[in-house]
């Protein structure tokens, strides 16, 4: 797996706020470009976030799987965006000073995407969850001021 990190200044439990609210994720997820339906239970286990990947006319309506979440320090999903594929996707957070270190780790793990060689396709997911893990902060951070 791919492995990007940041500390986010603010705490544990308003960044998990942030993840823990479905409809939030195009504001912070690289390629979401929007939400169509988040189910009600989000985040528990099997919930669905209804997502569409692309930019229009070339959107693609797809969904991202709960596997596992541990309230307010771990959310591990299974990303579909076909016909590229599927990802397996963890955010990981804990306390750090009056901060919040957040891991994000992600790999693909089916479709065409897993013919990509590791040495080429993370060099792409670093650069992506990067970005991604700015624009959390970005989100968290705001709404942690309140």
């Amino acid at each position: 797996m791919q492995s990007t990190s940041r500390v986010i200044a603010t705490d544990i439990d308003t960044v998990w706020s942030v993840l823990a609210d479905g409809w939030l994720y195009p504001l912070f997820v690289v390629g979401a470009s929007r939400m169509r339906e988040v189910d009600d239970s989000w985040p528990e286990p099997g919930s669905r976030l209804h997502h569409s990947v692309g930019s229009w006319p070339a959107l693609i309506n797809d969904h991202t799987t709960v596997l596992a979440a541990e309230p307010p320090s771990r959310l591990r999903l299974r990303a579909r965006a076909w016909p590229s594929g599927e990802a397996e996707v963890e955010f990981l957070l804990e306390p750090e000073g009056t901060g919040t270190h957040v891991e994000l780790r992600e790999d693909v793990v089916a479709g065409p995407a897993t013919l990509i060689p590791a040495v080429a396709r993370h060099p792409l997911l670093g650069w992506r969850n990067t970005e991604t893990l700015r624009r959390l902060a970005y989100v968290a951070e705001r709404r942690g001021t309140r």
